[in-house]
């Protein structure tokens, strides 16, 4: 038998024990239940937007914290609606026996509240502001999905946290998954030999449309919605529109505030994807889609698909349908030598190994199914967990989804996003 072929079966033998050792060995701060933090000192945490994720998991894990024992402080909240602001001040009060301030704007609360750091959890257009204010203000900061509306505003907290020197989470709690470190290391190994190609997707179906879920509530009105400052127009955030509830609640389905699919749910994928094969910022990027259904008065797309080329000779693809879930993509990585298939949704503990031919690898070489450990039950307990010890280490790297990684997302995405909505390619360089 030729030597290359020798040697191509030594090394399917070593990556398939390799593999199985770090099924068993893959681990780090994502996979803790509860941070393990060293200093004695307590972290004074402020929320702005303490609504409905910044609720479910921005408050209400850290307030599970604080009750098992971990040394932070919910000392502060910001919302300008009062129904989200009083609700998070009385359930902190209620979980930790201590009443938070609460502020209106979030300007007066990074001032005044003698903070460590924040939790934003505001829409898309806010959090590029929030979030490089929060840093000149000496803060650590998490931040929602996704980590900025635009390409712009991504660089700029890239630049401000490197200048800072403060911890940053991007709230995509995918990325704290062990499985990820796994597949990046065996990628790394040459595992499928030279990486080619990702594929992605999010498929979603709705009786009633997407993001219409979000109730309209008659306690969302003009007199508990400051609605001036929801929008941002002194901050040239927003153009100045009559008050909409339907606007409020359902931001997602109008551009001026988010993306819909495109930064709702394609960075999901779309970073679970750049961690896992470490690639970051594509050359180029095009995308497509419309409104083929949800004829509702949205403005995002119920059908897209972006596709974007990387310098490194990778492509990757993500791609969705809102009203049809039935019949997902596969979720997986291709390479020369054989891909790593991941399913749908998640939730992953492991993945599947599907080697190439005979006439590729020179042998015969069965499927294989890689399991990681620990499981993660709880995504965001363990994102949160991650980052609370990565400050306590003041180490910025130490984060499972830090900006770096979170602007490398927003440029795939809102430039498929502009991409579809101007008919333009869109080419790319970070240093430009």
């Amino acid at each position: 038998m030729p030597k290359k072929n020798l040697n191509r079966r030594a090394f399917f033998k070593q990556s398939a024990a390799a593999s199985a050792v770090m099924s068993a060995v893959a681990s780090g701060a994502s996979a803790a239940a509860v941070p393990r933090l060293s200093s004695n000192e307590t972290l004074r945490i402020g929320f702005v937007g303490p609504g409905g994720r910044g609720f479910r998991g921005h408050v209400q894990p850290l307030a599970a914290f604080h009750q098992q024992g971990v040394n932070v402080e919910l000392a502060a909240v910001c919302d300008v609606y009062s129904g989200h602001l009083d609700r998070a001040a009385d359930h902190i009060r209620e979980k930790t026996g201590k009443m938070p301030q609460k502020f209106l704007d979030y300007r007066e609360m990074y001032e005044k509240a003698d903070l460590d750091a924040v939790c934003i959890g505001t829409p898309d257009h806010w959090h590029g502001i929030q979030i490089v204010d929060a840093f000149n203000a000496g803060l650590h900061v998490y931040c929602e999905k996704p980590m900025t509306k635009t390409v712009q505003e991504a660089l700029k907290v890239v630049e401000t946290w490197e200048k800072t020197g403060k911890v940053m989470q991007v709230g995509v709690q995918s990325a704290s998954l062990p499985v990820l470190k796994t597949v990046n290391r065996m990628l790394r190994d040459g595992h499928l030999g030279k990486v080619l190609m990702y594929q992605t997707e999010f498929f979603r179906n709705s009786a009633i449309g997407q993001w219409r879920y979000y109730r309209l509530e008659e306690g969302m009105n003009p007199s508990t919605i400051n609605w001036q400052k929801w929008l941002g127009v002194k901050e040239g955030l927003a153009e100045d529109v009559p008050n909409d509830r339907t606007i409020y609640r359902q931001w997602r389905r109008f551009w001026p505030f988010g993306a819909g699919l495109y930064t709702d749910l394609f960075v999901h994928r779309t970073t679970f994807m750049l961690k896992a094969t470490g690639l970051r910022f594509p050359g180029r990027v095009v995308g497509a889609g419309g409104i083929f259904f949800e004829y509702d008065g949205r403005d995002v797309p119920d059908v897209a698909t972006v596709v974007a080329d990387f310098n490194e000779g990778v492509q990757g693809m993500v791609t969705a349908t809102m009203c049809n879930a039935g019949t997902p993509i596969r979720q997986l990585i291709r390479g020369h030598h054989g891909s790593f298939v991941f399913g749908n949704g998640e939730g992953f503990t492991g993945f599947d190994f599907v080697p190439e031919s005979k006439q590729i690898l020179g042998e015969e070489v069965a499927p294989k199914r890689i399991e990681v450990e620990p499981t993660v039950e709880n995504t965001t307990r363990a994102h949160f967990a991650n980052w609370l010890e990565a400050i306590d280490a003041n180490d910025q790297q130490a984060c499972n989804n830090p900006p770096d990684l979170g602007a490398a997302a927003i440029v795939v995405v809102n430039l498929g996003a502009r991409s579809s909505r101007e008919g333009k390619v869109f080419h790319f360089d970070p240093e430009s």
